[in-house]
This record gives structure tokens, sequence and C-alpha cells, in this order.
């Protein structure tokens, strides 16, 4: 079990909603330059993340692995928070 879960994707983002129940959207930016135009890009990719003891909010950088389907669009699981947001 322990080897088929090192082939999980784990990826690291901001989370920018924790409005829904055990569930969060996680923004993961990758920036890549152009192979025409020599420009560095950035793209964002929003997640949504299954979170079950509502333990992140918006602005915490967090840690996700790839797991079975929770839902129609829920593919990831929260592993940990690595940084919380400031609080204002």
């Amino acid at each position: 079990m322990s080897q088929e879960r090192n082939k999980r994707k784990c990826r690291t983002g901001i989370v920018v909603s924790d409005k829904s129940d055990k569930t969060r959207l996680v923004s993961i930016e990758r920036t890549y330059r152009h192979s025409l135009y020599d420009r560095v890009l950035r793209r964002k990719v929003k997640f949504a993340v299954h979170d079950e003891k509502n333990l992140s909010h918006i602005g915490d950088t967090v840690t996700i692995m790839e797991s079975r389907p929770m839902s129609k669009t829920k593919r990831w699981v929260l592993m940990e928070v690595i940084k919380k947001a400031a609080e204002i």
C-alpha cells in the first residue's frame, strides 16, 4: 500500500474558497516559458479538495494529494496546512 501512495501526485497551493463543508478550492500557479516567444507565462488551476476536519481557511498554504474520486469534481485530499494566513 505504501508503494502505491508514493506514486500519487502531491501539489502545494493556496486556499481560495472555504464556503463548502469539508471542501476547499485550492489554486495552484505554475510558470513556464513560451516555446516560440520565449516569454514567461503564468497558469492557474483550481482543484476541489476534500478537507475532512475543516482545518484550512482562505489564504492558507496547503499540500494536497491525488486520491480516488469523492464526488463529481473532488479528486484531491488535504494532506497538511503548511502556513496559516495572516489574520487581520
